[in-house]
């Protein structure tokens, strides 16, 4: 059985986007393959953070893992930072890595664009994010396509490792949805739905109370065309409805297309607001139950015990692979 990776960071609510563009496919990939599901802490603190709304956030997240579907026995659902070999392997990635291939990551770009002060762990976390996924033997790895170019560096990095000291590191592959990668912003639809847009319009949050979900979804910016097809370039407005809706109904992009021709935006709205309230309702009654469950203490007990077991094997060869330590005779 091939193995997967993937991980969300407890940096904000998160969004319909999160959602639909990774914990739903998770939750359809989890019974074909060995799914490693990991809420990834020590990638939130490249930006300064509220030591206890971190916490919450850490908590709130676990517990919509487990909501949208993850069933613990099948995958394991674990914390990063409760699994040191996350950072021991991480420097050693940070090793094998240019200076100038961190430079040109395009998040880095975006996220330090005209700060004074940026911390240097947002120029050297990818390392850290190769290291997660290569500490389980990936396969592959489900993302969106803002995050192929850190996937990319992964596997130059694994190779790289791998040419010098020993085959010690699985490739591993992009796994890229078709439907649902790339959720937009409602008010700004060349965007992507963010958890920290200061215009709360523009996020649909997994959280968000049904008249809160269709008003934004209401709310949401189109054009004055009338007609529903989708052409991203020409109406990205329209087009990002058209997937929200496609993703939570489980059709194609086609298929909306043609149920909608002739339809008005205003009754297309109601449609789309009506689908993205019936899938998240149940999510949230099931993580009201969960948030503050001892059930979720020990999910996420166990899944860090049977996270390190194969972290810390995976670790142990990379530093013998390296050089570092000693050899016991």
């Amino acid at each position: 059985m091939e193995t997967i990776f993937s991980g969300i960071q407890p940096s904000g609510s998160l969004t319909l986007g999160n959602y639909l563009g990774a914990m739903k496919q998770f939750v359809n990939l989890q019974s074909a393959y060995n799914c490693y599901f990991c809420i990834v802490d020590e990638h939130a603190i490249t930006v300064p953070q509220d030591r206890l709304k971190l916490r919450e956030n850490i908590r709130s997240l676990a517990a919509l893992y487990l909501a949208s579907g993850i069933n613990h026995e099948e995958a394991t659902l674990f914390i990063q930072s409760e699994v040191p070999a996350h950072t021991q392997l991480g420097w050693i990635m940070q090793t094998q890595c240019y200076i100038g291939e961190l430079e040109r990551m395009t998040q880095f770009k975006d996220k330090s664009n005209g700060k004074e002060a940026v911390s240097s762990a947002l120029l050297t976390y990818p390392p850290l994010m190769a290291a997660d996924i290569l500490l389980y033997n990936a396969n592959l790895v489900p993302v969106g396509n803002d995050q192929k170019q850190h996937l990319e560096l992964t596997r130059d990095l694994a190779e790289r490792f791998n040419r010098k000291y020993n085959d010690i590191f699985t490739i591993p592959n992009i796994k890229v949805p078709d439907v649902g990668a790339r959720i937009m912003s409602l008010q700004d639809p060349t965007r992507k739905m963010s958890k920290s847009d200061d215009n709360q319009k523009a996020t649909v949050y997994m959280l968000d109370e049904p008249k809160r979900i269709e008003k934004k979804i209401k709310s949401a910016v189109t054009d004055s065309e009338g007609i529903i097809r989708f052409d991203p370039e020409e109406k990205p407005g329209i087009s990002n409805l058209m997937t929200i809706l496609a993703s939570c109904t489980n059709q194609t992009l086609n298929q909306v297309e043609l149920n909608y021709q002739g339809v008005g935006y205003g009754p297309f709205k109601q449609d789309v607001a009506n689908a993205v309230i019936e899938v998240l309702t149940p999510i949230q009654e099931r993580y009201h139950d969960m948030i503050n469950s001892q059930a979720l203490d020990d999910i996420l007990d166990h899944g860090a015990e049977k996270a390190n077991l194969v972290a810390n094997r995976t670790l142990a060869k990379a530093k013998k692979a390296i050089g570092l330590g000693r050899v016991k005779k």
